[in-house]
């Protein structure tokens, strides 16, 4: 099926009742007729602003109704969402905001006094709107969601896309351009697999499935929205008119994510790995039968490590779901998938990937199967368009291979003798923890941008966790005695808060080889030392 996001939640608007829950958010029910009106009013407000198609409308927001209401009302207008990342810090929200050429910006009230510095540099946005109150200098979303909400008589296209933000190599974001008629393909595919639903052929068609009333039961989505997880699971539940349970507490919090599953009969939920999932396992063990998610059928988690001993966990309490492990990335999802069921034995890293190779860097021919060879993780199939603005990082990162276009993840792997794929991980030093992306460079230059410090070294080390945490050697100028705080904060001032280090080790010396170049085997080995007191 080919067509614009826009038209697709036109026509889910028209195959449910009014009074349909489309958002369970905290103590607030959003109805489908309301969450229509609500997108329509915006977007019509968005068009009077003077946005013409393909304008940008950044979204520097946590998690709530009005976020998906301004992502929806976007295509709507014909403009393009784009994520933003909360947690960074002015500069970089500066750096996205100009190089997606936002022409609107959406923010939350807690974030106005950063919006204000940022507004004299942006002279480019014509509209600043905030969500969660009101402001005198701003635009008012409340306002603009209570206008005129009649559906938009619009001609919209299937190439109408969203810009998806997501680390570079360099350490500076860049937008992943997804078309709509993309997109869909995605999401229905996925929908497939987990839920066993046809991708329908035609706007009728999904109506129709729709009224059926199948794949319909409230998915909670525990991420955030402005991260690929959050927002294809939430976009891909709601295109087939099943309600979306959210909350606008700004911090994970297992017992409030349990207490809305029980109270929803949750069918679905959304984590990120380990990260999620075992403080969920943790608070469902000490809960005292106080939480029932035996209604979830699906699990979807997509962005870091997800254990056989927590997914074996997860299925004591809810015994009937199938725990979808998904390998993807921003540039392209469905690299490959894991399922697991319970009486099933869980395993780690292991995926099937049907539109999957995985090829030698030096000529792109495959890897044998069983043969132990490593290699480069290369999809072909529903590809975004690539990098916004970035032809160069393009080329490098989606090759044609036999005349097919690939997407190269950048992650390294084997393919086992019965074809699956064993990842390995990035190819390069870049740290995963959380689901976030942390490029050792961009901290450590941080830390060597403090007086004190006169070089360091950065990498991830395994947390039970978050899958890796960041960790770092500093060898600072003789004499000066420096704490782990003071550079933690330094880094923080810089940096958002999350890509500052949780263990320092200071050294006399952090180890290069005689070129200058990191010699990041030796630091880990330092570090494991300090650490251990080995």
């Amino acid at each position: 099926m080919t067509a614009s996001f826009g038209d697709v939640f036109d026509a889910v608007a028209q195959a449910v009742r009014p009074e349909d829950p489309a958002i369970l958010c905290d103590e607030e029910i959003l109805s489908w007729g309301e969450f229509s009106r609500r997108t329509n009013s915006f977007a019509r407000a968005l068009r009077e602003a003077g946005l013409a198609p393909g304008a940008k409308l950044a979204q520097y927001m946590r998690n709530s109704p009005d976020y998906l209401i301004a992502f929806i009302g976007a295509f709507k207008a014909r403009v393009a969402p784009v994520n933003v990342n909360y947690r960074y810090g002015a500069a970089e929200l500066e750096y996205l905001m100009t190089n997606s050429d936002a022409e609107a910006v959406v923010f939350d009230i807690e974030f106005a006094d950063v919006v204000r510095t940022l507004r004299p540099r942006l002279g480019v946005v014509k509209t600043w709107i905030v969500s969660g109150g009101k402001l005198d200098d701003f635009a008012s979303m409340e306002d603009l969601v209570s206008g005129d909400g009649d559906a938009l008589d619009v001609d919209r296209s299937p190439s109408d896309m969203f810009l998806l933000y997501t680390g570079g190599t360099t350490g500076l974001p860049k937008g992943v351009m997804w078309p709509s008629e993309v997109w869909w393909e995605v999401l229905a595919a996925g929908r497939a697999v987990r839920l066993g639903l046809e991708p329908p052929a035609s706007l009728s068609a999904l109506q129709d499935q729709i009224r059926t009333g199948e794949g319909r039961l409230p998915v909670f989505i525990a991420p955030p929205l402005m991260h690929g997880t959050g927002l294809f699971t939430s976009v891909s539940a709601m295109s087939k008119a099943a309600p979306v349970v959210l909350t606008r507490a700004p911090r994970f919090e297992p017992s409030r994510v349990l207490e809305a599953m029980t109270r929803w009969r949750c069918g679905g939920l959304a984590i990120v790995g380990d990260a999620f999932g075992k403080p969920l396992l943790e608070e469902l063990r000490s809960g005292n039968g106080r939480y029932d998610v035996s209604s979830c059928l699906v699990v979807t988690s997509s962005g870091m490590m997800w254990s056989p001993e927590v997914k074996e966990g997860l299925l004591e309490f809810m015994p009937d779901a199938q725990l979808f492990d998904s390998f993807g990335s921003s540039e392209g999802t469905g690299l490959g998938a894991s399922v697991t069921v319970r009486g099933a034995r869980a395993e780690e890293a292991r995926f099937d990937a049907p539109n999957t190779l995985v090829v030698r860097e030096t000529d792109f021919m495959p890897v044998a199967p069983g043969s132990g060879e490593i290699g480069l993780i290369a999809k072909w199939g529903n590809l975004p368009l690539g990098y916004y603005k970035d032809p160069e990082k393009t080329a490098r990162t989606y090759v044609t291979i036999n005349g097919v276009r690939h997407l190269l993840s950048g992650d390294h792997a084997t393919v086992e003798a019965d074809g699956r794929i064993r990842l390995l991980g990035r190819g390069s030093h870049c740290i995963n923890s959380g689901g976030e992306k942390i490029y050792p460079e961009e901290v450590e230059e941080a830390l060597k941008s403090h007086p004190g410090v006169v070089d360091a070294l950065v990498f991830g080390r395994p947390d039970p966790r978050f899958g890796q945490s960041i960790s770092a050697v500093v060898e600072t100028v003789k004499g000066l005695a420096l704490s782990e705080t003071d550079l933690v904060e330094h880094v923080r001032s810089r940096l958002a808060h999350y890509k500052a280090p949780r263990t320092i080790v200071f050294s006399e010396r952090v180890p290069r080889a005689p070129n200058g170049k990191p010699d990041y085997a030796s630091a880990r080995a330092m570090f494991d030392a300090a650490v251990t007191g080995g």
